[in-house]
């Protein structure tokens, strides 16, 4: 399964693994453009806007109740936004498509996924290396800009999966985030900063890559077996092992994000999936 799968890498991660004869399920915001990507494919389609965590609900108990085994959860859906804004739950929007909405997603799917073995691939960036989460800043009222909330939430991609990992490895699910690269797609159109100007631009887009080469470790992570192919908790590009930002080895900030992120949406440390 794989979210933000309407457009850019996910799109083309699920063509790929579907050419490969998996049974793949997209997941996108927007119905029309996920079912355009789901109809030629002959695959399943589900719909969720990740600034609203109710969507994201109904997104778990919609899978729970169509899709009897989920072996590959790829949480790719994300985005930079141009300003601050708080999402109807009272989040800061990047802080929480980015990572609230997905941690919340893999919690309420936990049971299922640990039963079968799953393995959890998270679509991070090379922008982690200058977020400075700490457990001292996370909280929603951090100093912001789009590009520091971006770095902040892909750092915190890459400390879920290490939190994964440790808590739940030993009970045979795996877990890996990915650097895809610089890809032209649509990613920063809703933004007005640099990065704007470089996917949007002719000159911006000849030095990136396409889809399909951003979606390789994707597909690679998602067709392979972790302890062959890949190591989980692993941070990857390329496909192959890469260098992770200093703070993503603090076992201390792993545990307090995986508690903060559980009380931000309202899991409990009692709750089965806390």
């Amino acid at each position: 399964m794989i979210t933000g799968a309407s457009d850019g890498i996910g799109a083309a991660g699920a063509r790929e693994l579907a050419d490969r004869g998996h049974d793949v399920v997209v997941v996108g915001r927007s119905d029309e453009k996920t079912a355009a990507v789901a109809r030629p494919l002959g695959v399943r389609h589900f719909t969720a806007d990740f600034a609203r965590l109710d969507d994201v609900r109904r997104l778990a108990r919609d899978l729970q109740e169509s899709v009897p085994r989920i072996d590959v959860l790829v949480n790719n859906a994300g985005g930079i936004f141009d300003r601050r804004e708080l999402t109807p739950d009272g989040h800061e929007k990047t802080w929480q498509v980015n990572h609230l909405a997905p941690f919340l997603l893999t919690h309420l799917l936990l049971d299922g996924l640990v039963a079968h073995g799953a393995a959890v691939v998270s679509t991070s960036s090379v922008a982690a290396r200058i977020g400075r989460l700490s457990p001292e800043t996370l909280v929603d009222d951090r100093p912001w800009s789009p590009q520091r909330a971006y770095a902040d939430t892909k750092l915190a991609n890459i400390l879920f999966t290490r939190g994964l990992d440790r808590r739940y490895g030993r009970h045979g699910l795996t877990a890996a985030a990915f650097h895809p690269g610089g890809v032209a797609t649509n990613f920063a159109s809703g933004t007005s900063t640099a990065l704007r100007f470089l996917y949007r631009t002719r000159l911006g887009r000849r030095l990136m890559i396409t889809p399909e080469q951003g979606a390789e470790t994707l597909v690679w992570l998602a067709d392979g077996v972790a302890g062959r192919d890949w190591r989980s908790g692993g941070y990857f590009e390329k496909r192959r092992p890469a260098r992770a930002p200093a703070r993503a080895s603090d076992d201390a900030l792993v545990d307090a994000l995986w508690q903060r992120s559980a009380e931000l949406v309202g899991l409990t440390p009692g709750h089965p999936a806390g």
